[in-house]
């Protein structure tokens, strides 16, 4: 196919039922962007010999060197089938798990997926996440297994062998869609019996609901219609192809091929073609049962004995007799320098390419299987509008009616134009007025050998033209051709000085897009139902908007067609289509939703698979070039949708990325495209959590511990405490009394570790929690806070499951009394209410919708000095001032003892003092409560935080202390001759295989294990290396875990002086990670740099 003018396709843009916006997903080097480069050639953007080593949207520099994609790029395709002409708009997306977040946001744009698994490797584990993230998004998938090559040139196996294998891997997708599938099934079945027991009279529940679970679970399967979720050849749906080698084929292919040599109906092959079927030559007919009467299946004998036969004429053998038997049988045409070519694949590469063009076979599955923008599903259109926790049906009214205007894409009733920014920016460099006329004359050159070229007959001149092509520069990514950015030629120094222009990555889900157009654009947290409140009836961007929270207006300068390395400049982009959009960047942080509509909601948010967890701090090499790094870092934060930047407490700019690839590629981007300056990273910083255990029961030797040691250990506490008199008071039981400078307070607090169950379900909730605490928030300052349903109901399961959590006579009613969580009002740690006698204002008042009564307030002065001082102790902790994870602080007595002058002036100020008494549950005496004290933010209160977060902190102390591990689960693949290297590197950094299973079919081994993040810089590498590149890890964070040895580790019995020595100076892993902690932020380490010196003797002179 010939190049497409830019015309024809903005002709397409306008027949939404003629686009198919996809993407193309897959594990690492499973050869998504090899089989991009065919589609793109199809289209005759670059050669077809180029098409495979090119890799044309790999447009940036590290891509090309690394050879894996870390961005994703967009072009626009076009394709003919029959009659029908289509428009393509193809995202080429990442298959690092490092860049997943890149993955999430093609998924968001795009209505269908191509998921490419290799034929040996088969679903790995991107492979399933990929498929996860499609699922949650509601596009459909179409499958090419690529790489059959491999099963013929390097496994060696026979057409029966690889169908065998072929049928394997079919069966593993489908496995992880049916998962995916029976969940979502479950799900809404226990939506639905939740809300019929919720509707049925008492007396009819046990008939509905007793020892009927597993035939409700089959019903709810069967019910549902789960046929079209699948990928079989036989519905269309799957692709068999190798990129690499340009060629690829359907069943559908075949059967119109077989149909007329055979004389058997093409709709009939098509259904026989794949599966146990077999033809009988006898009856001439095709006959079920090949397996069980050992004939060949169908697919073996007509397609892949075929191929093999290509392959071992061309490839193996390389017979040139038989080569040119099968080209004339197949009436090819192939040029002789091809067939004299030195290498083999470059002629198999020509044979296939006519014969089983790739291209062809996908593109025509992805117009037929793979909906149109203009089919979205009302499903769909009501999540992307569902805005966190809100159901559709509690939206505004003006809202709920914009749905019809996203169902009904080509219309432009409403005028809607509404597009979810998600993978929001790409970096752009303008060109100057020089730089576009000389790429304006390469254009015209090009065109003109095009023309004078034909086809078949290729000059080696061309070929040298079109290499010419491929060397333009790389750091002339994203930019545009003649159209794209024009901007008049400036002095070099203000050059420099220009901003970095970004284009944002867009999709147009209703209306029509135009340049100049006056848009809304919405945050992630704007709340429509607050704006129609404030903004007059009527109102569109064009008029002056008052100021309302999250919304802003702008024009929409430039409006682009993506075209991989390129950018085309459109006047208007209708619905349904995929666009680049300039002068955004003041506007949109990292993502947002633009509207014609005040009305319309923000669109959802992305689900990311990756977590930002690797930190490094950032500075300058020249201290006055700080402004410089903290532009170029708020760039980068815009341009990266999985980067954060942060500025942390001690002043140092901190960047967070996925992973060890993602931090590089980050901080290239920093050096080369948006500072432009020289800088100096830190070594990762390791984040790390502080909890408490229980006591251990066994000491370093697994020798039972006896009573002898704990009162060894209380009366050494003891004797510590005796050498400072105004310390806190520990008793035997971990209780921890302080007393205020001033002498008027007493804290009393006992800290507990939490159940491990409870700690993860704390760690989850965390935006449950954020919501519980703003209703506190807003109830005392009398504001009501407007919670939808379907969050109370998520609340309320919440408190149930964190009750049947915290369970035992030590736990009792302790759900009830909770005074608060942290660190930063919502983390992992609980701040209990024992003190007998003071009632406050419970953070379950959400559900039970109590108002706060003004006594209550008046008892409560001094209530957010303990909440601030438990905040402040649980963000840092007393290990290595890392945060606590899993601990609870409990309040067992807050004693008050008020100056007379303080309560003398008081009651001549007030007419009277009211105290309250409250008898505390520990300390034996009376805590006594003034009602009129005001000074609830002066030095008293200070004293007051400073007095509790010293008494968590000796709490904690007084309690076996363990620092908690950030964890990364990895997955390799590896074959049998490498294994034990591979656990050799696992053991070398701290890590731990949970599993190992052998792939069927082949011989590569699945190993899961887990891995500290701190041990693993560098692991990707030296894997690597040790394995001769047989082995890749997939490193993904998973949790925080306990680190087993204590740092504080000294030996004390007899048992462990004989087992470690006197000095214990083996590796405490535990006190490293601790040690290395504190010298980065400071803090003292005890270590000894010299022991046991002795002086140096020679052998010479022994003085």
């Amino acid at each position: 196919m010939g190049h497409t003018s830019l015309e024809k396709l903005i002709r397409l843009q306008k027949k939404t039922s003629n686009i198919r916006n996809i993407c193309i997903l897959a594990h690492v080097d499973h050869g998504k962007t090899t089989l991009a480069d065919c589609l793109v050639a199809s289209n005759g953007i670059i050669s077809t010999r180029l098409a495979g080593k090119m890799r044309y949207l790999d447009s940036r520099e590290d891509e090309q060197i690394r050879g894996i994609t870390m961005k994703s790029s967009a072009i626009s395709l076009h394709f003919t089938s029959g009659e029908s002409e289509y428009l393509i708009n193809l995202i080429d997306s990442p298959g690092h798990v490092d860049f997943s977040s890149e993955v999430s946001t093609a998924v968001r744009l795009c209505d269908g997926a191509i998921v490419v698994v290799d034929a040996v490797e088969g679903v790995c584990p991107q492979t399933q996440a990929v498929l996860r993230q499609a699922w949650l998004e509601n596009i459909r998938p179409v499958l090419v297994i690529n790489k059959i090559d491999r099963l013929i040139v390097e496994l060696k196996l026979s057409p029966q062998e690889a169908y065998t294998h072929l049928q394997k891997i079919l069966e593993q997708v489908n496995a992880v869609t049916g998962a995916l599938f029976t969940s979502k099934v479950l799900e809404e079945r226990a939506v639905k019996e939740a809300e019929l027991e919720g509707a049925v009279p008492e007396g009819e529940v046990p008939e509905l609901s007793g020892g009927e679970q597993v035939y409700d679970w089959s019903a709810g399967l069967e019910e549902t219609d789960d046929s079209h979720l699948y990928f079989s050849p036989d519905q269309g749906n799957v692709v068999f192809a190798s990129a690499f080698d340009s060629w690829g084929f359907s069943i559908h292919q075949f059967a119109q091929i077989y149909c007329q040599k055979m004389g058997i109906r093409s709709e009939v092959l098509q259904k026989t073609l794949w599966g146990d079927f077999y033809i009988n030559p006898k009856a001439k007919k095709i006959m079920k049962g090949a397996q069980s009467k050992g004939k060949k299946p169908l697919f073996v004998q007509l397609v892949l004995d075929n191929i093999w036969s290509l392959y071992d004429a061309v490839v193996t053998r390389r017979d040139k007799e038989k080569v040119e038997k099968i080209v004339a049988s197949l009436g090819l045409k192939v040029m002789a320098r091809d067939l004299r070519h030195s290498d083999p694949k470059v002629l198999l590469s020509a044979i296939c390419s006519q014969w089983l063009p790739l291209s062809q076979a996908v593109l025509s599955m992805v117009c037929e299987r793979l909906p149109s923008p203009s089919e979205m599903s009302a499903e769909r259109v009501e999540k992307l509008m569902s805005v966190g926790t809100r159901r559709f049906d509690s939206l505004p009214e003006k809202t709920q009616q914009l749905k019809q205007a996203l169902l009904a894409v080509c219309g432009e009733s409403l005028a809607e134009a509404v597009a979810s920014w998600v993978m929001c920016f790409f970096p752009c460099r303008p060109l100057t007025q020089e730089e576009l006329a000389q790429r304006r004359e390469l254009a015209r050159q090009r065109h003109a050998e095009r023309q004078a070229t034909s086809q078949i007959a290729e000059d080696p001149d061309s070929a040298s033209a079109g290499g010419a092509q491929t060397a333009t520069p790389t750091n002339n990514t994203n930019t545009g051709k003649e159209h794209a950015v024009s901007l008049s030629v400036k002095p070099a120094e203000e050059e420099e000085e220009k901003k970095e222009h970004f284009i944002a990555f867009a999709r147009v889900y209703s209306g029509v897009v135009r340049r100049g157009q006056r848009v809304f654009v919405l945050g992630p947290k704007y709340d429509p139902a607050l704006t129609l409140r404030t903004l007059p009836e009527g109102c569109s961007a064009d008029d002056t908007v008052p100021s309302v929270p999250h919304l802003a207006c702008c024009t929409l300068e430039h409006l682009y067609m993506l075209m991989g390395r390129e950018l085309e400049e459109l006047e208007e982009v209708p619905a349904g289509n995929v666009l680049g959009i300039a002068g955004m960047e003041d506007f949109i942080l990292k993502s947002a939703t633009v509207s014609t509509s005040p009305a319309c909601p923000p669109f959802t948010p992305l689900n990311f698979e990756a977590t930002p967890i690797v930190r490094v701090a950032i500075e300058p090499k020249h201290p006055s070039e700080m402004p410089k790094l903290v532009r170029g870092m708020r760039l980068l934060n815009q341009a990266d949708p999985c980067a954060e930047v942060l500025i942390q407490e001690t002043g140092e700019h901190v960047l967070v990325t996925a992973g060890e690839v993602h931090l590089q590629r980050c901080l290239d981007d920093l050096r080369e495209r948006f500072a432009k300056i020289e800088i100096s990273a830190s070594k990762p910083i390791i984040p790390f959590r502080e909890t408490i255990i229980r006591p251990p029961k066994v000491d370093m030797v697994n020798e039972d511990l006896g009573r002898q040691q704990k009162v060894a250990v209380i009366h050494q506490a003891k004797e510590e405490q005796s050498k400072y008199h105004e310390g806190p008071q520990v008793d035997s039981g971990g209780l921890v009394n302080l007393t205020t400078p001033n002498k008027m307070a007493t804290i009393g607090v006992r800290a507990v570790p939490l159940p491990e169950e409870a700690t993860r379900l704390l760690e989850g909730s965390a935006e449950l929690i954020r919501t519980m605490e703003q209703f506190s928030l807003f109830a005392r300052e009398g504001k009501t806070l407007e919670i939808s349903q379907k969050t109370l109901e998520q609340i309320q399961e919440f408190r149930t499951r964190l009750e049947g959590h915290l369970q035992g006579w030590k736990w009792r009613n302790a759900v009830e009394r909770i005074w608060a969580f942290g660190p930063r009002r919502c983390g992992p740690n609980i701040l209990l209410n024992g003190v007998e006698g003071y009632q406050r204002p419970s953070v379950w008042q959400c559900l039970e919708g109590e108002k706060e009564k003004p006594e209550a307030a008046t008892l409560r002065d001094f209530d957010n000095s303990i909440v601030n001082g438990f905040q402040l102790a649980t963000l840092s902790g007393p290990m290595c001032e890392e945060p606590l994870m899993g601990v609870c602080f409990s309040v067992e007595s807050w004693e008050m003892k008020l100056a007379p002058q303080f309560t003398q002036q008081d009651s001549s100020e007030s007419g009277g003092s009211n105290e309250a008494e409250a008898s505390s549950s520990s300390a034996g005496g009376q805590s006594r409560w003034r009602g009129d004290v005001t000074d609830c933010y002066g030095p008293f209160s200070g004293q007051l935080i400073a007095a509790m977060k010293e008494a968590c902190r000796h709490a904690f102390q007084a309690k076996p202390q363990r620092l908690m591990a950030a964890m990364y689960t990895c997955e390799i693949m590896a074959t049998a001759e490498v294994l034990g290297r591979v656990y050799g590197v696992l053991s070398k950094r701290e890590g731990r295989v949970l599993n190992e299973e052998m792939k069927e079919g082949t011989d590569m081994f699945i190993i899961r294990a887990v891995l500290p993040v701190a041990e693993s810089f560098g692991f990707a590498d030296e894997m690597r290396k040790r394995t001769s590149g047989l082995a890749s890890p997939q490193l993904v964070f998973s949790h925080w875990e306990v680190i087993s040895s204590d740092p504080f580790w000294v030996p004390t019995t007899e048992e462990e002086y004989l087992h470690f020595g006197e000095k214990a100076d083996s590796a405490n892993q535990a006190l490293k990670y601790m040690n290395a902690v504190r010298k980065r932020k400071g803090l003292y380490v005890e270590e000894k740099i010299v022991e046991h010196a002795e002086k140096q003797r020679t052998l010479g002179k022994n003085k």
